[in-house]
């Protein structure tokens, strides 16, 4: 096979669909809808002309709802084939498979298309995780073998990571982008690495907040809730692991960790597998995180109310003295003395320690010490957090204090970096270790985690905005308190935040 792959930067490229899932059909929905002609195949009985008949249907849904011209609908569905067997995939420039994710069975299927095929037709997989280098190893030709994994639903979902193999050439890759950018969607180049982008920075969201439940810091609900409204997500990991289900989340956590030999900053926690053991998977049985009412609605129970009481003196910590003028600039009134009065209830700011480090170092009575996540602090909820010594008399002053306007008020146990800093702190820890290894370039990153995951932001901007330099200072104190070296700070993050670059910033 020589270097050269035939274009397919024409108007109309022949592309063949293997597997007429969810994922295949989305995948030759928009190619089809874009120009391109499409040939459906699948190992199953019926299930590519089941697929096209679907098709239809959506089309027809579209037109109906103003969403497609007609005629646009009539042309796309006339260049839609369904195939009785893999040879009619035979002039296919590209040829996409959306099989089941077993690295077997897509080997012994491109080794089958082989036989069938032109030598310069590209073959893509859709694999979400396994790696490309292994499924074109053994082929003739695995330099035309490379990686296009759609996110479903792929009509919604505008992100494709394209993926080389080691052996795969430029040129395919090149195309692969120009072809998902065709199609409408935001295509981003990625290292034959365990999860790619999406699935490698989605790592940090998930495990971090199961490990805070492990440590014992707050609820389910409360711990969603803080990072649905501190930090913008739209859902807290334990409701998006219960939509997504454990039986497919949990296996994806267990696999990274392992591809890459026990990581710790991607470690699984025991609950999820005892959760999946047990069958609790989430919306799809009734009960995961949270159970659900019959027409698969989260059941909310009432929570307590904090008690709360007359704040009296108030002393506030000037040892973060950034974290101490946000809350002096929301108007409370506290002493302005160097050193609490006797009475006084005394207010922390951490900055990755726990409430127990702010009173050891400075000198505070720790009964009457509460913490505040002021970095992540909204006016609607605060997050406050006790010491084992804390006097819940204290605590019901500080509860009075943050919530005198009808704020909600979230109470967590000791934990080192409270909650929103630390989830944050370790996925753009994670986005800048994928940067370090040069998996993808930086802004690649963001696009994916934003496209693909949904995140109210980039990771990289989220830490240029919180700024690097307090990113890792974040870290460095989980690290010093926990001694996990989960929170070692990656060297992109440690490099730029000591020369005031931009996380974003990629050398020359």
């Amino acid at each position: 096979m020589s270097e050269s792959i035939h274009s397919i930067a024409t108007p109309a490229p022949l592309i063949g669909i293997i597997g007429c899932g969810v994922m295949g059909r989305g995948i030759a929905q928009i190619a089809v809808l874009s120009g391109a002609t499409v040939f459906l195949a699948d190992a199953g009985a019926g299930a590519a002309a089941a697929a096209s008949r679907t098709l239809a249907t959506t089309f027809a849904t579209l037109v109906a709802k103003g969403k497609l011209q007609e005629d646009h609908a009539s042309d796309a569905l006339a260049r839609l084939h369904v195939c009785g067997e893999l040879a009619d995939l035979a002039d296919c420039d590209v040829i996409i498979e959306a099989i089941i994710e077993d690295l077997a069975a897509k080997k012994t299927l491109f080794a089958t298309l082989e036989t069938l095929v032109r030598p310069d037709a590209i073959l893509a997989s859709n694999t979400s995780s396994l790696s490309v280098t292994a499924i074109a190893a053994g082929l003739q030709y695995p330099q035309r073998v490379a990686g296009f994994h759609f996110f479903n639903p792929v009509p919604l979902m505008k992100i494709v990571e394209v993926i080389g193999g080691i052996l795969t050439t430029e040129a395919v890759v090149a195309q692969l982008l120009a072809l998902g950018r065709h199609w409408g969607h935001t295509a981003v180049r990625a290292k034959d690495t365990p999860g790619f982008i999406v699935n490698h920075a989605g790592r940090g969201f998930g495990t971090e907040g199961l490990r805070i439940l492990a440590e014992g810091v707050t609820s389910v609900a409360s711990l969603d809730r803080i990072l649905r409204d501190t930090a913008g997500f739209k859902l807290g990991p334990c409701e998006l692991m219960d939509m997504t289900g454990l039986d497919v989340s949990h296996p994806v956590m267990e696999s990274i960790y392992r591809q890459y030999y026990d990581e710790p900053r991607f470690r699984p926690q025991g609950l999820t597998r005892q959760m999946l053991t047990a069958g609790l998977l989430g919306k799809k049985t009734g009960r995961g995180f949270y159970a659900y009412d019959d027409n698969g609605k989260k059941v909310v129970h009432a929570e307590l109310a904090n008690l709360q009481a007359e704040p009296g003196a108030v002393w506030l910590s000037r040892a973060e003295p950034a974290l101490a003028e946000r809350l002096l600039a929301a108007g409370y009134a506290v002493e302005s003395s160097v050193t609490p009065s006797a009475q006084a209830l005394c207010i922390v700011t951490p900055l990755g320690q726990d409430c127990t480090d702010c009173v050891v170092q400075q000198g505070l009575d720790a009964r009457r010490t509460v913490a505040i996540d002021a970095l992540f602090d909204s006016p609607t909820h605060h997050v406050l957090m006790t010491n084992p010594a804390t006097d819940p008399a204290y605590l019901a002053r500080a509860c009075g204090l943050f919530g005198r306007d009808g704020a909600r008020i979230s109470v967590l146990h000791d934990s080192t970096g409270l909650v929103a800093q630390r989830v944050l702190a370790h996925i753009i820890n994670i986005a800048c270790e994928i940067a370090q290894q040069g998996i993808a370039l930086p802004a690649d990153i963001d696009r994916g985690v934003v496209l693909g995951l949904g995140y109210p932001q980039g990771p990289l901007v989220w830490g240029d905005q919180l700024g690097a330099a307090t990113v890792l200072r974040i870290l460095h104190n989980i690290e010093r308190l926990s001694g996990d070296t989960r929170y070692r700070p990656s060297p992109w993050l440690q490099r730029r935040a000591a020369l005031g670059l931009s996380l974003l910033h990629a050398p020359a």
